[in-house]
């Protein structure tokens, strides 16, 4: 039987981890372990200087762990520690909120898949785009996961039983807020997904602190997750590789000529 590690950003307790892992539990053994808060924006960040505790979670009938760390934390942790041996699969969502653009590597979603693929295990992160608005309310509404999990039980399905695409570590599929499965784009990222803005603001002492704020862009060129999921609706399947280096072109060998 295959065994499919479930972990995520958004916390363990996430409608969003239960639904990946219902989506999946069809396809073997399901574990779940994610973080016990909420650690959305945390990227690859890993706890060196700090123990992980880990601690059993009641998820319905799901084998459920919790980590006081972050998402790249649930991978190790639950890898080498909890199943003591590699999973056939990382599942890494359903994040509420889209993970697009190269904005993605800030993403504890994206990281732990990319950790998973690291450690030479295939991986998928999948997020369900929704409103800022939504995503950032004081209480999230009730959210309707069923066209994002057949998605990710398809996607799932085809990499459990034919292996990654050839030079692909991590699938980072995004699907939009519908009622029903659309079409499917393969995607490159865009370059942003939000404008960056800074707010500058004063404590009750008079302190000066700084807000973190932006805008959503939804103006994309064709062939990007950006344009694909904002702009037509369709699902997102962008392919990422671990390896970030920049193909070597003329100019970039001539910065050699500053060390001669």
């Amino acid at each position: 039987m295959k065994t499919i590690l479930v972990v995520n950003d958004d916390g363990v307790n996430s409608p969003g981890i239960r639904a990946a892992a219902e989506a999946v539990r069809v396809l073997g053994r399901v574990v779940v372990v994610a973080p016990a808060v909420q650690q959305s924006g945390v990227g690859r960040s890993i706890s060196l200087f700090s123990p992980v505790t880990t601690a059993e979670e009641k998820l319905d009938d799901l084998e459920a762990y919790s980590v006081s760390g972050t998402p790249v934390d649930a991978v190790i942790v639950g890898t080498y520690g909890i199943l003591e041996r590699p999973p056939d699969l990382i599942v890494s969502g359903i994040n509420i909120g889209e993970n697009l653009s190269c904005e993605a590597t800030t993403s504890g979603t994206v990281g732990a898949a990319l950790e998973g693929a690291s450690q030479g295990i295939p991986a998928i992160a999948v997020s369900l785009h929704i409103s800022d608005r939504v995503k950032f309310g004081w209480r999230l509404p009730e959210l309707d996961f069923t066209v994002s999990q057949e998605v990710l039980r398809r996607v799932a399905g085809y990499v459990l039983e034919e292996g990654m695409p050839g030079g692909v570590d991590v699938l980072n599929v995004n699907v939009p807020g519908v009622d029903r499965v659309p079409p499917v784009a393969i995607t490159r990222l865009a370059r942003r997904m939000y404008t960056t803005r800074v707010k500058e603001r004063y404590d009750p002492r008079g302190r000066k602190y700084y807000w973190i704020d932006g805008d959503a862009i939804y103006q994309a060129e064709e062939g990007t997750d950006v344009h694909a999921v904002r702009m037509e609706g369709k699902v997102s399947i962008t392919p990422l590789t671990l390896d970030f280096t920049a193909r070597v072109d003329t100019a970039v060998q001539g910065l050699k000529d500053i060390f001669l």
